[in-house]
């Protein structure tokens, strides 16, 4: 990929979660925010709404983070366990998926609370990533679902786990909205800028080659 479009990449993502965790926290934490439109603090809400945007560059910098590891750990794998790399990634997305129920449950669920809860944000998760790897599979291959999957079910929870941990809600969701956009956008739209890349040098180089021509 060129500069110039590994820039433009980075910066929609950029936009992308700042915008979506502007709009979406206000929406997930109104409680605390309501009283500044109900007092109509324009200033107030404006800037909350700059914090939120702030607050979701970082959300989509964790992203991007996430993704090119993403991409280093996929091509390790598919050397390491060659054919079998596939089969791999499954049972790890089993295994994450399993260990976000079950562990979190362990460790959060009060007196009697019900697992529910805590299947759903697992399930929708995994709803979320495969819609994503549905696209993707459509977009190049159906080879490549397994590993769209692989990526927006486990490297999306690792890049969760800084407010899984302490288990605030409201950073819970706060957070898990952006990095899905984020993620799919990185892994939906990565060939459409590899391919703009490869027409730029392909271009560059013909225009070369023809000034050579004229000489």
């Amino acid at each position: 990929m060129t500069i110039r479009n590994l820039i433009k990449f980075l910066f929609n993502s950029l936009i992308l979660g700042g915008l979506i965790t502007g709009i979406l926290g206000f929406i997930i934490r109104w409680s605390e925010f309501q009283p500044y439109f109900a007092e109509v603090k324009i200033g107030a809400i404006l800037s909350t709404f700059i914090w939120l945007v702030g607050v979701g560059f970082i959300f989509a910098v964790v992203s991007q983070v996430g993704f090119f590891a993403y991409l280093f750990i996929h091509q390790f794998g598919l050397g390491l366990f060659k054919s079998i790399w596939n089969a791999v990634q499954l049972v790890l997305v089993v295994f994450v998926l399993f260990d976000l129920i079950y562990f979190r449950f362990q460790a959060f669920a009060g007196e009697g609370e019900s697992l529910i809860p805590y299947i759903g944000l697992a399930l929708f998760i995994l709803v979320a990533a495969l819609v994503v790897a549905f696209f993707k599979a459509k977009m190049t291959n159906r080879n490549i679902f397994v590993s769209a999957l692989f990526f927006m079910v486990v490297v999306t929870i690792l890049e969760w786990l800084p407010v899984l941990r302490p288990n605030d809600e409201s950073w819970i969701y706060l957070m898990i909205f952006p990095l899905i956009a984020c993620n799919a956008y990185q892994i939906l739209m990565l060939p459409k800028y590899n391919r703009l890349s490869a027409e730029e040098r392909a271009k560059k180089t013909s225009n070369i080659q023809n000034k050579k021509a004229t000489r």
